[in-house]
């Protein structure tokens, strides 16, 4: 019988997010039998001749009970060192796992720097699609013994995204103990779940609710905090995720992740990772994101739905209307102001005279030269500056429109 997504069966390659909650026990310690059928799964897909590429949370979960921490810390140097302790656990577990299937596993841990930077991110494209050439199968992290809150992707959701565009996977599967978006609150026996999702219409009117993060609200991709009785729309998508749960990721980080992989041309199924086999088959399990879109740069993807602002730019009327409509680059004669420390390279918003935000880019100048070049055409600053000025703020290759 032909799978229902057949996008999803037929993907020759295919990368896989697994949470902490779908790993890890009540008492914060790593569940072998979660990953020993996790790993029969995805070992089911190597055998038929698939590429996967596992993207595992855990790492900060697994060094908890170690460390003789009751509950996730909320502070980044003890995230740090939990994760220190915990990825070498958790890394060894897989190698156990999958090796009793004869697949050998190969640990990549990634920075947000390193999906943003052009020569990271093809040192990063190098490494997976070698690892995959020689039959590994790659196990994919954040780096959080060294991440900052400033450089950090927040959760393992957006990651798994990004690492689908950077390795040109078929397909996304994300898992966690949840299985699927509903229309209400699940645990009130009324809510329907959505069995697919065609467009950001089929989302109209449906709050997605916030993750677990110790002390905050859930990270979105304009790098704010949404708080937790926020109140956007009428409908609300929970994820069922217990509160002693170690995880970060609620249902909200989901669907950013599979919307991020989908108008990048790359379908999406979020699912309870019970049924994974299923999830990889293309049965009608979890919800799924149809594909759509064509597949934009890597550091312009990062850029929209990771990258954390270090400073804003102030904009008139004609720098607004020539960078969003005309999609051109920045210029120094239309700025009007600068807030922020940032470098040369440096994330930063572009907002109009109201201080709305209509694009993000990277910058190539330090805060600090800025206000010196405002108003200014690149011709006037040449002359008096040097050639080295004769060059665009943000270049139209480095923006995007929010």
């Amino acid at each position: 019988m032909r799978p229902v997504r057949a996008d999803i069966a037929a993907a020759a390659r295919v990368v896989v997010k697994v949470g902490s909650s779908s790993l890890t026990t009540s008492a914060g310690e790593i569940a072998d039998e979660a990953i020993t059928a996790l790993a029969a799964a995805l070992a089911a897909r190597h055998g038929a001749g698939i590429q996967v590429v596992l993207v595992s949370s855990g790492a900060i979960a697994s060094g908890l009970v170690p460390l003789g921490l009751t509950r996730r810390p909320s502070d980044l140097a003890t995230q740090q060192a939990a994760a220190s302790v915990g990825q070498g656990l958790l890394i060894a577990r897989y190698t156990a796992a999958f090796a009793q299937h004869g697949i050998r596993t190969g640990q990549v841990l990634l920075s947000a720097d390193d999906l943003m930077r052009r020569t990271h991110y093809r040192n990063a494209q190098r490494t997976l699609d070698r690892l995959l050439e020689l039959g590994v199968l790659p196990v994919v992290n954040e780096n959080d013994t060294v991440a900052t809150d400033e450089i950090r992707f927040g959760d393992n959701d957006r990651l798994a995204a990004l690492v689908a565009h950077v390795t040109h996977a078929r397909a996304l599967v994300l898992l966690s103990d949840v299985d699927g978006l509903y229309d209400g609150d699940p645990r009130r026996g009324t809510a329907q779940r959505i069995p697919e999702v065609r467009g950001q219409a089929d989302l109209a009117g449906i709050r997605l609710g916030r993750g677990l993060k110790a002390g905050q609200g859930s990270q979105t991709s304009q790098g704010s905090q949404t708080s937790q009785g926020s109140q956007t729309s009428q409908t609300s998508l929970t994820s069922q995720t217990s509160q002693t749960s170690q995880g970060i990721g609620g249902m909200a980080t989901k669907v950013e992740a599979a919307i991020i992989a989908s108008t990048a041309g790359i379908p999406t199924v979020v699912a309870d990772a019970a049924n994974a086999a299923a999830a990889l088959a293309g049965d009608p399990v979890g919800t799924y994101f149809a594909a759509h879109g064509r597949r934009p740069a890597t550091r312009l993807l990062w850029l929209k739905h990771a990258a954390v602002a270090r400073g804003s730019l102030r904009l008139d009327t004609g720098a607004v209307e020539a960078v969003v409509k005309r999609h051109a680059s920045l210029l120094p004669a239309g700025l009007t102001g600068v807030e922020g420390a940032f470098d040369a390279g440096d994330p930063v918003d572009l907002c109009d005279e109201n201080d709305t935000i209509v694009a993000r880019g990277l910058v190539n100048y330090d805060a600090a030269e800025i206000p010196g070049l405002m108003g200014r055409s690149t011709r006037w600053l040449a002359s008096k500056l040097g050639p080295e000025y004769e060059r665009e703020i943000v270049h139209r290759d480095d923006l995007v429109i929010l």
